[in-house]
C-alpha cells in the first residue's frame, strides 16, 4: 500500500512540474502603442529598452505597434506596458497618467482613446 501511495506522489508532482509554463529567452510580443511621429518613436523604443531583459524594440508608427523581443526570464510584458505608459503613451493595457501625457511634445500628443 506504501508503494502504491509513493508511486501516485511522484506521478502527481512529475505532472505538476509538466504543467508549469516554459519561460522564452527569446519570446516575440506585440502590443499596441499609441503615438505620433519620430520623437514618439524614441520615446517608446527607448522606454521598452529600458526595462530589464527587453532585447530589441521597434514601434512602428503606421500600425501603432511595438515588436519586442525580449527574456521572459528577466521580464514581463506587463513591466513593457507600464515603462512605456510612464513616458506619457497609452498601450492596450495600461493609460499613462494625464501628468505623463500632458508632458509630452504638442506634436506628440495623440488622440487618446476613453
Amino acid at each position: 500500500m506504501k508503494k502504491i501511495i509513493l508511486v501516485l506522489m511522484i506521478s502527481l508532482m512529475g505532472i505538476s512540474v509538466q504543467a508549469q509554463e516554459k519561460k522564452n529567452k527569446n519570446a516575440k510580443h506585440d502590443i499596441e502603442v499609441n503615438g505620433n511621429c519620430d520623437m514618439c518613436k524614441k520615446r517608446i523604443e527607448k522606454a521598452a529598452l529600458s526595462v530589464k531583459g527587453v532585447k530589441s524594440a521597434t514601434w512602428h508608427e503606421d500600425h501603432q505597434d511595438l515588436h519586442l523581443i525580449l527574456d521572459e526570464t528577466k521580464c514581463t510584458v506587463d513591466q513593457v506596458h507600464e515603462a512605456v505608459a510612464k513616458v506619457g503613451h497609452d498601450t492596450e493595457k495600461v493609460k499613462a497618467t494625464d501628468e505623463a501625457y500632458n508632458n509630452l511634445h504638442g506634436c506628440c500628443k495623440f488622440e487618446r482613446k476613453q
